[in-house]
């Protein structure tokens, strides 16, 4: 029955993408962050790094989502404030905001929503927020910002919107593809413009569209066929996913920058794009793709990364691990 259902729903979405012939892209180019507070991003941007925010002055944000490469850590999972794995492979911080929901569950819609579990999770940042705020009201310099951005010392809800508005500004715009919808010729190669030939007729395009090439719904992993059971348990430790749970939901990712995010899938199953294409093809479409087609397809992901602060992104050095 879900099998069905999800068949018939990847139909009636693809026919809502591609419209009428001639009816245009069903993906848009990604547009730089604007109208945003300068102020409050740079403010975001100091919490984001700083370690204070989580108990023990263990983590900060920016260790699990490392801006100076793909927005994540390039590990299988993250390990928690125990020591072991975390459920789910840290996803990109990039983009965050072009994202319908958040998670790989998909179980937030707002940056303010996830940037709070995420403190208050004791296998995380496990933040308690009155510490968190005497460490910040003891520091001057941040009571200086929050005064003269918010007219208050340092609060719950300023630090969170502070936050959210930083990572509303981590949009990586300009990727080759973005220059080629834009018309600028030659900015893809033939091999490339053959291999989004193949993404679009594949259906691909059906759950991975929209400026951010997906992020905007949650589907059912493994209608066809599950590729991690009996798998998936092999070696990841305590704390693992072990199963795909009967197809469980879950967030669609985007596809911006996916030639530098690996490893790839909610659980860090693969750190080959290759291998990761082959299986959304098995899984997803139940459909045997050709060596050459997810060569072309691999090859048309490769322009999809996009620039941060004017510098195209790189993948993590700890990928796979």
């Amino acid at each position: 029955m879900a099998r069905a259902w999800m068949i018939l729903l990847m139909c009636l979405t693809a026919a809502a993408v591609f419209g009428e012939p001639g009816g245009g892209e069903p993906v848009t180019p990604i547009q730089p962050s604007e109208h945003l507070d300068a102020a409050k991003v740079a403010l975001g941007r100091k919490l984001f790094h700083d370690l204070r925010l989580s108990r023990g002055d263990a983590v900060a944000c920016s260790t699990c989502h490392q801006l100076q490469s793909g927005g994540a850590d390039g590990r299988v999972r993250s390990l928690g404030s125990d020591g072991w794995p975390l459920e789910f492979n840290t996803p990109t911080i990039f983009n965050v905001s072009g994202n319908a929901r958040l998670n790989w569950k998909g179980n937030f819609r707002t940056l303010e929503e996830q940037n709070e579990s995420v403190l208050r999770n004791p296998r995380i940042m496990n933040a308690d927020w009155d510490e968190l705020l005497s460490k910040l009201r003891n520091d001057l310099d941040y009571v200086k910002d929050f005064s003269a951005i918010y007219g208050s010392s340092p609060a719950r809800v300023h630090v969170l919107d502070a936050l959210a508005t930083f990572e509303r500004s981590l949009v990586t715009p300009n990727s080759r593809f973005d220059r080629r919808l834009r018309g600028e010729r030659g900015a893809i190669s033939p091999e490339e413009e053959q291999g989004y030939q193949r993404f679009k007729s594949y259906g691909c395009v059906a759950c991975h569209q929209g400026a951010n090439f997906g992020g905007n719904l949650s589907q059912p992993f493994g209608i066809f066929d599950d590729p991690f059971n009996p798998r998936e348990a092999a070696g990841a430790g305590q704390g693992a996913a072990t199963a795909n749970e009967g197809g469980q939901l879950y967030r669609v990712p985007s596809l911006r920058n996916v030639a530098v995010t690996a490893p790839y899938f909610h659980n860090g199953y693969t750190s080959s794009l290759a291998e990761a294409v082959d299986i959304m093809g098995r899984s997803q479409l139940g459909r045997e793709l050709s060596s050459d087609d997810v060569r072309l397809i691999v090859q048309f992901l490769n322009t999809l990364t996009g620039e941060y602060e004017g510098r195209p992104l790189v993948g993590s050095d700890s990928a796979a691990k």
